[in-house]
């Protein structure tokens, strides 16, 4: 029953995105509690909630340009979890740890990894003492990842609104759900279909790395690809890593780890660069390369598309970003007056 019940959510999702991608402005749950979101459902109730997080998004990244990376980061791995019978969209990602809740910021994709919770912690302050318990930290999530690309050079969407925050995580289908940086292009295709999303999708929305950086850890398997005869390793390349990651000479993160860019070319600027990058075989992570070294034919195909048209890139990459924020989240939910704890 549970695998039929999933079926049918991944369908749900399907017409939810298509009517999201038509402006639906519905609110609440459809006949088998998969959210229906729409476009207008703060136009009355917090006509200022979208100009309150432009303005902590654009005053965090003005301070910090990796932060729109982070922020983007954020949304994705809280949409990721998993579809309508585990958390999908709907702020489970934020949940701290208590004596009797284990969260999913300890799960391994986002230990001593994620960031930008201190962005969302504002954000949230100024929303419930503006319009109390009406933005839910889900929405928040979303919102701030649209504005994160906006003020990094790309393109913009109407954000999809009306999701509700968990009563709950999943640390377990954090760890199992989202794609790790070593992934090959067939474990890609998969955990992406398994949320409803197409491999157009998947291609698009891995974009995304256009910015932000990565520590060594996560791309180590990189560095072994000097002796490689490829015509996807990029020798030079894999050289300058080799170099970076074993001196610590790259800029540090928090936790003190070397961290590169994951676009050397244009770093802070949303384009299609991370395309370009991948035809000459210059992507940081193996998850990003396997792109055009995999054996999947579409994948090439599209990677060269984006390369040369990044118009098209735009496009697909907010039509996935909104198919992604309807991954539907959990049966039930409230929202949550901080974003950290259940209410």
């Amino acid at each position: 029953m549970a695998k039929l019940y999933l079926v049918l959510c991944v369908v749900i999702l399907k017409l939810a995105s298509s009517s999201a991608l038509a402006g639906s402005s519905k609110q609440g749950y459809g006949d088998n509690k998969c959210p229906i979101l729409g476009n207008d459902i703060y136009q009355h109730t917090c006509p200022e909630a979208e100009s309150i997080v432009f303005s902590w998004v654009e005053k965090a990244v003005f301070q910090e340009p990796r932060m729109a990376a982070s922020l983007l980061r954020l949304h994705f791995h809280d949409c990721f979890v998993n579809a309508c019978l585990s958390p999908g969209c709907d702020a489970s990602v934020l949940l701290d740890d208590t004596e009797g809740f284990v969260g999913e910021k300890t799960a391994g994709p986002n230990l001593n990894s994620l960031r930008g919770f201190e962005v969302i912690d504002a954000i949230k302050s100024e929303l419930e003492l503006v319009c109390p318990q009406t933005v839910s930290c889900a929405d928040i999530l979303a919102i701030a990842a649209r504005d994160s690309v906006v003020l990094s050079g790309g393109p913009s969407w109407e954000v999809q609104v009306g999701r509700k925050d968990s009563f709950s995580a999943n640390k377990q289908a954090a760890n199992t759900n989202i794609p790790a940086p070593n992934s090959t292009v067939e474990l890609l295709i998969s955990k992406f279909q398994n949320v409803g999303l197409s491999i157009r999708d998947m291609v698009a929305l891995s974009g995304g790395h256009t910015i932000g950086k990565a520590r060594c850890t996560t791309f180590s398997s990189r560095l072994q690809g000097s002796g490689s005869r490829s015509a996807h390793v990029n020798l030079d390349f894999i050289s300058s890593l080799q170099r970076l990651c074993s001196s610590g000479g790259g800029t540090n993160s928090n936790n003190g780890n070397t961290v590169a860019h994951l676009d050397l070319v244009t770093p802070g600027t949303f384009d299609n660069q991370y395309y370009v990058n991948l035809l000459s075989g210059e992507g940081l992570l193996p998850s990003d390369q396997v792109l055009m070294s995999g054996n999947n034919d579409l994948t090439r195909q599209l990677v060269q598309t984006y390369a040369e048209d990044p118009y098209t890139f735009f496009q697909d990459f907010k039509n996935s970003m909104l198919r992604m924020g309807s991954i539907p989240g959990s049966l039930h939910g409230n929202i949550r007056r901080k974003c950290r704890s259940i209410n």
